[in-house]
């Protein structure tokens, strides 16, 4: 049996079934096992490739699997259909043979005739798998791999045309890219010792096409530089911070914006990084011992606090909202099965309390920087608009909507708001 497959078949199986997170599942699996390079890149490929096709795989089990079965046997099944049809170096015969064998270890001995016999079926009947050949709701969703609810909501705000480019832009992997931290070396001096590329869109991104295992990158692991995607790493310039300012960054972890907004401050100053979990807090910390910087206080504070706890102390505060993710879902294979409709509904109104209270902790004339990594209206314009509606001392400076098709990096959203 292979083991790669196996590792896989559990990942999948626990982050459907358990609510746990793919990369957390996978850097757990590649820590505890010894796999060379090649076998770590097998490994994501298939965890990620099959969370990303999930709802059509799972269109495509329906067709012939008709009775109810375990949930172990779901995720064996889920991985076999992407080997089967959506990769090009893996033999069919070998994708049967393998989850018949994993079946056995993973469901038992009647699960791995019933995965067999799935198999066989669909191997006998690739008829069966026809999609609409239409623009229809349900044909855009199979093709291109996201559920139907997110392909209503992107035809809502965005159109046909623009749906259909941004449901493509969404299945192409994005690139690594690295923030290098400028308070221990520049972006020319790393990369004349390291191999990478400038990032075309912000001064101090790099991106790094070929590596190995992020945890034995020396650069990482020495602070030399942080993962951050060209999206994130813009909102820390658009925010501007100055040297010895007061800045609040008020959904912080794990810390990425928070430790840009320091470099960018030469680490002189102070910035307030609040989460309301420990665990988080912890991250935050570590990310900035990591990276040499002494300015950020991590604190355990809810966000819609912030207000009443630093009533009109900072120069610059940052809500980085918490949101739906419908921006990076390049990025995020399994967001497309954490998400909910009803879930998305309920957000505006989270959004509009924390940036209301943020804003009484700002200074008449400090800046204020609302984004998220959404591209839905109703989290982005509508809260805004909302807030600068009830505001009158609060003036809108800019704001720009990203998106993956058009721009090139994530999907992300922001406001810039100064203070009167």
């Amino acid at each position: 049996m292979d083991k790669i497959r196996f590792s896989a078949v559990k990942i999948i199986f626990n982050v459907t079934e358990k609510n746990s997170f793919a990369n957390v599942e996978i850097s757990k699996i590649l820590r505890e096992n010894n796999f060379s390079d090649l076998d770590r890149r097998f490994l994501t490929e298939l965890v990620h490739g099959t969370l990303k096709k999930i709802s059509t795989i799972d269109w495509i089990i329906e067709k012939f699997a008709e009775k109810k079965f375990d949930k172990k046997i779901l995720a064996v099944l889920r991985l076999g259909i992407f080997q089967i049809f959506f990769t090009d170096k893996i033999p069919k015969f070998a994708a049967v043979n393998e989850s018949v064998e994993i079946a056995k270890k993973f469901c038992g001995i009647g699960a791995s005739k019933f995965v067999n016999g799935v198999f066989r079926n669909i191997l006998r009947n690739p008829e069966k798998i026809k999609f609409p050949d239409d623009d229809s709701v349900e044909s855009l969703a199979l093709k291109n791999f996201h559920p139907i609810w997110i392909v209503k909501l992107f035809l809502q705000e965005f159109g046909l045309e623009n749906t259909k480019k941004i449901l493509i832009a969404n299945n192409i992997e994005p690139p690594l890219s690295l923030r290098v931290n400028t308070l221990k070396i520049s972006r020319e001096d790393f990369l004349k010792k390291f191999p990478a590329e400038k990032s075309k869109i912000v001064s101090d991104g790099i991106i790094l096409k070929n590596h190995g295992a992020l945890d034995n990158f020396l650069p990482l692991k020495n602070g030399f530089c942080q993962v951050q995607d060209e999206s994130s790493m813009l909102i820390a310039h658009f925010l501007n911070p100055e040297e010895n300012n007061f800045v609040i960054d008020c959904c912080a972890a794990p810390g990425g914006k928070s430790t840009h907004i320091a470099e960018l401050m030469k680490n002189r100053g102070k910035i307030i990084a609040c989460d309301i979990y420990e665990q988080k807090i912890k991250k935050i910390s570590e990310n900035a011992k990591r990276l040499g910087i002494k300015i950020i206080e991590p604190i355990l504070l809810d966000a819609r606090k912030i207000g009443e706890k630093f009533f009109e102390k900072a120069d610059r505060v940052l809500v980085d909202a918490p949101c739906s993710g419908l921006g990076v879902i390049r990025r995020k294979s399994d967001l497309r099965l954490k998400k909910n409709f009803d879930e998305i509904k309920k957000l505006p109104t989270l959004q509009l309390e924390i940036l209301e209270s943020a804003a009484k902790s700002l200074k008449r004339g400090g800046i204020l920087i609302y984004s998220t990594c959404t591209i839905l209206k109703s989290e982005n314009d509508d809260v805004v608009e909302k807030f600068l509606s009830k505001n009158k001392n609060f003036e809108l400076i800019e704001k720009k909507l990203f998106l993956p098709h058009v721009d090139g990096t994530d999907g992300f959203f922001f406001a810039k708001i100064k203070k009167f």
